[in-house]
């Protein structure tokens, strides 16, 4: 017998006992060691998820790490044992967009773990094993927990294509954005700044992932080669763009509910800025995050802050809604 957290509708979210399921064709079971709890995670328990990207009751937790316990027919035979991650979205693999890279915009239905297949906040997740990726023997599967995140920072830093000596601001000082930060200080920037409204996210912006300055919002100056907006706020994006300079890139990571700043296309024309956007992460950034990780230019570490048990899942997610609590990334063990 297994443990899961399951919601059953908006609202309601319970431990129960689960009984393990044999991997099929082509799949593996995953004993999960970590598993980090993210925004979207909140939205399945409030039941404010966009229709057609959730599917009630599930097992929430997309972002895990563990180690393969035990093969299905069709699998490679090396597997077993091994510290993995995995990627989420179960792409069709034969798609145009899929056959050019870009999974994340398979045009099959919406399928991803978590959220619409069983996830990781359980002992065990059942998964296909093409979304694995291998990580070195002894990795630390507590700092693996955070390479989903760390793999959709990839995809926006690998679009952003920071050479050495550009000027590089990142908006946001939460993991996404300092996960970000780590990457991009790997490239060689003259200059990398983080720009939050949280004084307090100043010392892991510049101690653990190499910023070489931090401002509020209000004071952050301009003219950078290169802005990655990883706060998902009302009006960052706008900033985000207005920090550029002329020319620059500008790449769009947060999903903002209302804005109330919007990007006037004849800004965007005017400033001549390139503008990206990232939709998750395809396989090619889930690759970049796992090798930045194994050779130690990206350290997830730092950034959590928090573990709870599966049991005090609730407790965990009451948590992260407390505002007067500084939280990094939370995480569970089962």
């Amino acid at each position: 017998m297994g443990r899961a957290v399951v919601v059953e509708a908006p609202g309601k979210l319970s431990v129960v006992r689960t009984e393990p399921e044999d991997p099929g064709h082509g799949e593996v079971v995953v004993r999960v060691e970590w598993a980090g709890i993210c925004g979207s995670d909140r939205e399945v328990l409030a039941g404010t998820r966009a229709e057609g990207f959730v599917r009630y009751p599930v097992v929430p937790g997309h972002e895990w790490a563990g180690t393969v316990v035990e093969l299905g027919p069709g699998t490679d035979p090396e597997l077993l044992g091994k510290p993995v991650v995995g990627e989420g979205f179960r792409n069709c693999g034969r798609c145009a967009p899929c056959r050019r890279g870009d999974t994340t915009l398979c045009t099959a239905d919406y399928d991803e773990t978590g959220f619409t297949q069983p996830g990781a906040w359980a002992d065990e997740l059942r998964i296909p094993a093409r979304l694995l990726h291998v990580l070195p023997d002894g990795a630390d599967l507590r700092a693996a927990a955070l390479l989903e995140p760390a793999a959709c920072m990839a995809a926006a830093t690998l679009l952003a294509a920071v050479v050495p000596g550009e000027r590089v601001a990142v908006i946001g000082g939460g993991t996404l954005g300092l996960l970000a930060t780590q990457l991009l200080a790997a490239s060689g920037p003259a200059e990398l700044v983080v720009v939050d409204p949280r004084a307090s996210r100043a010392v892991p912006a510049s101690r653990f992932c190499g910023a070489t300055g931090f401002y509020s919002p209000g004071a952050a100056p301009g003219g950078f080669d290169v802005v990655v907006e990883a706060a998902g706020a009302p009006g960052t994006g706008a900033q985000a763009v207005r920090m550029c300079r002329r020319g620059g890139r500008v790449v769009l990571t947060g999903l903002a509910g209302h804005e109330t700043e919007p990007i006037a296309p004849a800004d965007l024309v005017t400033a001549a800025v390139t503008v990206h956007t990232v939709f998750g992460a395809p396989s090619r950034a889930w690759t970049h995050a796992v090798r930045a990780f194994a050779t130690g230019l990206l350290d997830p570490a730092p950034l959590i802050t928090h573990e709870f048990p599966l049991e005090e899942a609730e407790r965990a997610l009451r948590l992260l809604e407390d505002p007067a609590v500084d939280t990094g990334k939370v995480l569970l063990h089962p």
